[in-house]
């Protein structure tokens, strides 16, 4: 039977207005809210009608229950400046997102997750070292923060959102961590937005009393105490930190060079008056807004890994869109980002898999 959840789904996950909609598929706005209320079944010329104005495979509109995000169990990075349609196309991302997982997982065996909770600690540099001492880290610096966490069992997925207000967002979903990133920012922000996401996710994973404020400075204090340990960053800091020390500092870490001055002052090894000099010749050095001296995006591990068993059973990407029912750019959106030269690449990737599939 047609499914009306999944037309409003592809909508929002657009963008669109009903009215907009209607006049596309040529059907009047009240015909189509009758449908999306499940009022009316519509006839399989007007399915036609929507899966071409919304560029949907006709099949989406005939599949089960798709898996809806829980609003309030969602942490998102830019929650303030974030639309309501912004954030309803990011949580239809999720819901496609989870689809896309599922069919993995039916073919794969993805690690085990390895997070402790730890929301009963209210001091978020605790946390962070506690994490770090579970997963016997030291002090050293985290070379690939992505690896990392896949290592663990976060299962990362990519956003094709192409603005600053959706950049990450983060959630458990059958005792399994999800982290959604949006490669819009530079390398270092996209480390820092992980890490961010990894506070909420082993100090929110219940939900939070707290407001948002607090949780998220919060999981902003988690970031910058997990990428740089204070005990690491005293010992290679110099007595006298100007500008130039700092970018080269930041290196060490892959941190922004505004979050090294952040860590530094919040250390006390800048003092007030030393920390807002500095931000201001950054900002007039263009680290405001970009990273002038910057690193290497961070990718995937394990995506390049199934893509690569996948691409040997010959399942390219169309065929995966098609087992969904999904438009294929959608496919793309959830993994490119990820996985070097995906877009638009059929050559296998390769590289050791030290993933199981299932039997």
């Amino acid at each position: 039977m047609f499914n009306h959840k999944r037309l409003i789904m592809a909508r929002k996950r657009i963008g669109l207005t009903g009215k907009f909609v209607a006049e596309s598929a040529g059907i009047s706005p009240v015909t189509l809210s009758r449908i999306e209320k499940a009022l009316n079944e519509p006839d399989d010329s007007t399915v036609e009608k929507l899966a071409s104005a919304l560029g949907y495979p006709r099949a989406f509109f005939y599949g089960e229950d798709l898996e809806a995000l829980d609003t309030d169990a969602v942490s998102f990075r830019s929650l303030t400046t974030m639309t309501a349609k912004e954030k309803n196309a990011a949580l239809v991302a999720g819901s496609y997102g989870l689809s896309l997982l599922a069919w993995i997982e039916d073919r794969f065996r993805l690690p085990e997750p390895d997070l402790i909770d730890l929301g009963h600690e209210s001091n978020p540099e605790h946390v962070a070292n506690a994490l770090r001492q579970h997963w016997n880290l030291g002090v050293r610096p985290i070379t690939n923060l992505v690896h990392l966490l896949e290592a663990k069992g976060v299962r990362f997925l990519a956003m094709s959102e192409n603005t600053a207000s959706v950049d990450a967002y983060s959630f458990w979903m059958g005792g399994v961590p999800h982290v959604y990133l949006n490669n819009f920012k530079s390398a270092e922000r996209s480390i820092f937005d992980t890490a961010h996401e990894l506070g909420h996710l082993v100090m929110h994973r219940n939900g939070s009393a707290k407001s948002t404020r607090e949780a998220e400075r919060e999981a902003n204090a988690f970031a910058s105490a997990f990428l740089m340990p204070e005990d690491d960053v005293r010992s290679r800091a110099p007595k006298f930190i100007n500008t130039e020390m700092i970018i080269k500092l930041k290196a060490r870490w892959r941190v922004s060079a505004m979050a090294m001055a952040f860590r530094l002052h919040a250390l006390g090894l800048l003092t007030e008056w030393q920390y807002k000099t500095n931000l201001m010749e950054l900002s007039k050095r263009g680290f405001r807004k970009s990273e002038p001296v910057g690193v290497e995006r961070e990718r995937s591990a394990i995506w390049p890994k199934v893509l690569s068993q996948l691409w040997s059973e010959r399942v390219t990407k169309e065929k995966i869109a098609e087992a969904l029912s999904l438009p294929l750019y959608e496919v793309q959106a959830l993994i490119e980002g990820l996985v070097p030269d995906f877009n638009g690449c059929e050559q296998p990737l390769t590289g050791p898999s030290r993933l199981r599939a299932v039997q």
